[in-house]
């Protein structure tokens, strides 16, 4: 993830460099669909040295702060900040640079606006849903997995569980939601086998459930043991295979 956050924050610092006063009439959005005289109104070269300015140092703050949360607090606060830091930063830009503009806010200023606000708040919900604990609870007839990628599975739908050292390597991300050790949905092994993750956090062993229909789901909780879950299971259905 470091990496990830480098290469980003690299990439916002080259853009500070792409637009000029020459080139704006072809790459800066909004400024070529101005009339004549909403365009005369604009201090271009003012506007052009901040929208610059704001995206180095915007790559710059991204390093360091995404850096900084990754060390301190850990992979999935830098996660979230790598997903609603740059959407808050231009909020902030759009609403700010209509100074430059002669007073001017454009209708697409209010419509990348209310879709930077939705996406945002699309965000932050999609991430506090992923951070949800998606719990394992036993009863006499029933395993559930709870949370949006959870399942109810019946004793007759599984071939057996057991517990495993480490989950296979993921090529990547079919469908679900991933950031640090939060993994949940399904994804593709590198032996081309897709499985179902519900890891609530890096917590070895991991349970494996194989389904007779050979689906496979590894699920781990945030601080409960698998050992603990497996002896709970193993209590409801003493009867059901288990290695």
């Amino acid at each position: 993830m470091l990496y990830i956050i480098i290469g980003i924050g690299l990439l916002f610092i080259a853009l500070g460099f792409v637009i000029t006063v020459d080139n704006a009439k072809y790459l800066l959005a909004g400024y070529n669909t101005m009339s004549k005289e909403q365009q005369e109104k604009v201090d271009l070269k003012t506007y052009i040295s901040y929208l610059n300015k704001f995206q180095i140092i915007l790559g710059i703050s991204f390093i360091v702060l995404g850096s900084g949360i990754y060390f301190i607090i850990g992979s999935a606060a830098a996660g979230l900040f790598m997903a609603a830091f740059p959407i808050l930063a231009f909020i902030f830009f759009i609403w700010n640079s209509h100074r430059m503009k002669g007073g001017l806010r454009t209708k697409m200023d209010k419509w990348a606006i209310a879709v930077l606000v939705a996406t945002l708040a699309g965000v932050l919900w999609l991430f506090a849903n992923g951070y949800k604990e998606h719990q394992l609870l036993t009863d006499n007839e029933k395993i559930t997995i709870t949370g949006s990628y959870g399942e109810t599975l019946s004793p007759a739908e599984i071939s057996t569980i057991e517990l495993v050292t480490e989950i296979p390597p993921i090529k990547y991300k079919v469908n679900g939601f991933a950031t640090g050790d939060v993994r949940k949905g399904y994804f593709k092994t590198k032996e081309g086998e897709t499985v179902k993750l519900i890891l609530n956090a890096k917590n070895s062993p991991y349970l494996l459930i194989t389904k007779r229909d050979g689906g496979k789901v590894y699920y781990a909780a945030k601080q409960e043991s698998s050992e603990v879950l497996l002896g709970e299971i193993k209590k409801a259905f003493p009867g059901m295979r288990n290695e």
